[in-house]
């Protein structure tokens, strides 16, 4: 795939297309439910949150999403959805997460955006999602480690972030 803004788009098209229905990731959901068993649901920044199948999640178990992505097709895809509840407290932001201010939050999720973050930005931003969660808060996300596919073949020529597991360890801490 070339890295012309065209392709980049009919890129992001064929995987909403491919992805569409499927259920919300397994980290969010396992935050969700130790959130709910101590009776706490909040606001949650949701991170590169493509057409909404984490942000869906959210708001069905009555959470404020704030929900952040550089591609104005993923956010029209959510602002359209069936499946969006009436009275969603959803606030659409079209930038990337490391330009975006979120504030203070009980989760920051991001799934499987975070590698797409440039590998110079990373650390500002890693800085950033840290001092936003508030006490008792949680960060649901993958990382993409140095043996992913990804490390070989790239993303429409877009410099991508990997983590060794000492690394994500440190700043996981």
């Amino acid at each position: 795939m070339s890295d012309s803004p065209t392709s980049r788009v009919s890129g992001w098209v064929k995987y909403y297309a491919a992805t569409e229905g499927r259920p919300p990731r397994p980290t969010l959901l396992l935050a969700l439910d130790r959130f709910a068993a101590e009776g706490v649901r909040g606001t949650a920044a949701d991170l590169g949150c493509g057409d909404g199948r984490d942000a869906i999640e959210l708001l069905r178990r009555g959470w404020r999403v704030i929900g952040i992505d550089s591609e104005p097709v993923a956010l029209e895809r959510l602002r359209v959805r069936q499946d969006l509840p009436q009275a969603a407290a959803l606030d659409l932001r079209g930038e990337t997460f490391e330009d975006a201010e979120w504030g203070q939050v009980e989760l920051v999720n991001s799934s499987f955006a975070l590698p797409f973050c440039p590998p110079a930005a990373f650390p500002a931003l890693w800085r950033k999602i840290d001092a936003s969660i508030l006490p008792g808060g949680r960060f649901a996300a993958q990382l993409c480690g140095p043996r992913d596919t990804w490390a070989e073949r790239g993303m429409d020529n877009r410099p991508i972030t990997f983590h060794d597991e000492a690394a994500a360890r440190g700043f996981l801490g």
